[in-house]
């Protein structure tokens, strides 16, 4: 009996702390709401994407391998004399080739990769025109350069905040609150990729080379940028 006796009123002081604190939070979150603005905007691409590629077969791996090499680093000799365009290598492959019936190696096949990468849209389409002579296309695509998107980030990050604001005061005004405090702000940026757009095929991509006059005309798109505000106001009661 003494030993329950010493518990009990230690049960009670327990059970009294954690009444305390469930009050104490639910005062915390009084008055509290969530809220969501966001601020987007349009924003051109304006940098340009290339891969190129060179593949091969034959019955000698190294003699493949040794031509793919020398195929390549000329054309990476070539990109290197336009310094406004960024060159560098991309994947590289190979695999056997069997016979009809799959038992045994006849030859090898290698594909490399070169890619090439740059704001000056007009430079980049020449040079791929001149690299399609000896070289075949795997894709080209358009993107918003990285210094491009902090510089919209940045515009729309006070935008954001300015419409959450807005937002917030709107919504304490509704309450009949004339004040609020911003319990949590969250910033994120959100960006949606349009398709690449071709503006010619690879094969008169090429034919541009023999023409000095004739720039290929590239229509690059454009992609949407967003700052999302999300966070929670307290507003003060009437």
């Amino acid at each position: 009996m003494i030993k329950l006796l010493r518990v009990t009123p230690f049960i009670f002081l327990l059970s009294g702390l954690a009444t305390s604190a469930s009050v104490q939070a639910s005062e915390q979150s009084y008055n509290q709401i969530s809220l969501r603005a966001e601020a987007r905007q349009e924003v051109a691409h304006d940098q340009m994407q290339v891969t190129l590629y060179s593949e091969a077969q034959d019955t000698d791996p190294a003699r493949l391998a040794s031509t793919l090499t020398k195929t390549l680093n000329n054309a990476v000799e070539k990109a290197r004399k336009h310094p406004q365009i960024s060159v560098k290598l991309g994947n590289r492959s190979s695999y056997p080739v069997h016979d009809s019936k799959g038992q045994k190696i006849t030859a090898w096949r290698e594909r490399a990769e070169i890619r090439l990468e740059s704001t000056d849209f007009s430079a980049l389409s020449t040079l791929t025109g001149e690299l399609l002579q000896t070289l075949s296309m795997a894709s080209m695509q358009f993107s918003i350069a990285p210094q491009t998107r902090i510089n919209s980030e940045d515009q729309l990050l006070k935008q954001a905040i300015s419409a959450f604001q807005a937002r917030a005061k709107l919504v304490s005004t509704a309450f009949g609150s004339s004040s609020y405090k911003v319990v949590s702000l969250n910033l994120n940026s959100s960006g949606f990729a349009s398709p690449p757009m071709y503006a010619r095929s690879a094969k008169m991509l090429s034919m541009a080379a023999d023409e000095a006059a004739a720039i290929p005309e590239i229509e690059s798109g454009s992609s949407e940028v967003s700052i999302i505000a999300d966070g929670i106001i307290e507003i003060t009661p009437p």
